[in-house]
């Protein structure tokens, strides 16, 4: 019996150890910092192109779930709902794998919300990299901080496995 019981503490000591050390790379206590990203944050208008058409939403990026996130809100107010496009864009950062994670959800549904993205910082820049069941898909978000804007460049691979421009999109602050 007390052997059960030295074998039961010792594996709840393990375990508590192991989720401290957990917490220490990520978790509550460690809030999501970044400089580049902090400047998405406020009302954005959007131009977007895509297969020779050009369409606009507004964007509003903001912090949230204590700070983990970086949430971009694409939206078109002006259009009806039917045929309006909106997404929902949660940005975060794995510690332990050094690397960026970006949850992209619209109204196309959860087929196509289940892949992550994972990217990596170049200066001013964020990479991101979706592995989609149709082929893999790329979308970098650069800052001009002489313009102060942004672009987000969509790419992805033909029928013939060349890398095409799906959308890119001019990204201009508004307001705060």
């Amino acid at each position: 019996m007390r052997l059960k019981s030295i074998l039961f503490v010792s594996s709840v000591l393990t375990t508590v150890i192991a989720q401290a050390a957990i917490g220490q790379v990520d978790g509550r206590n460690r809030v999501f910092q970044d400089s580049t990203l902090d400047r998405l944050v406020g009302h954005w208008s959007v131009e977007r192109t895509m297969e020779g058409r050009t369409t606009s939403s507004d964007l509003q990026g903001e912090w949230v779930l204590n700070h983990q996130y970086l949430l971009l809100h694409y939206q078109q107010p002006h259009l009806p709902s039917a045929t309006a496009y909106e997404a929902m864009v949660f940005i975060g950062y794995d510690n332990a794998s050094e690397r960026y994670v970006a949850h992209w959800i619209d109204v196309f549904g959860g087929r196509f919300s289940e892949t992550l993205g994972y990217g990596l910082r170049n200066g001013n820049a964020v990479h991101f990299v979706f592995e989609y069941p149709d082929g893999p898909f790329h979308n970098t978000f650069t800052f001009d901080p002489v313009k102060g804007s942004w672009t987000s460049l969509m790419r992805t691979k033909n029928a013939k496995g060349e890398w095409v421009t799906f959308g890119n999109e001019q990204i201009v602050k508004t307001s705060n």
